[in-house]
């Protein structure tokens, strides 16, 4: 019987211990990422690049516009990148 209560307790600080180590594990991981300063900006960015692979992938050339709206977005994703640094 005693047995039986010494691997209990040893099986939940076992996994008592695996939690804890996982949960700061956890928070280091949170903190070392830190949300951007800008995240509207981000997120335009984010939506820029996006687009920029539709029009990549998009069939046809459309009388050169599909290849200046690329240039577009190479230039607006640039100076977002300004804006998202500042």
């Amino acid at each position: 019987m005693k047995k039986f209560v010494f691997l209990t307790l040893l099986i939940l600080v076992t996994v008592l211990c695996t939690l804890v180590v996982s949960n700061a594990v956890a928070m280091h991981a949170a903190a070392a990422a830190p949300a951007p300063a800008h995240p509207h900006v981000h997120e335009a960015v984010e939506a820029m690049r996006s687009a920029k692979h539709h029009m990549d992938a998009a069939m046809g050339e459309f009388h050169g516009h599909r290849a200046k709206a690329i240039e577009h977005l190479d230039a607006a994703i640039h100076e977002a990148e300004i804006c998202e640094q500042e």
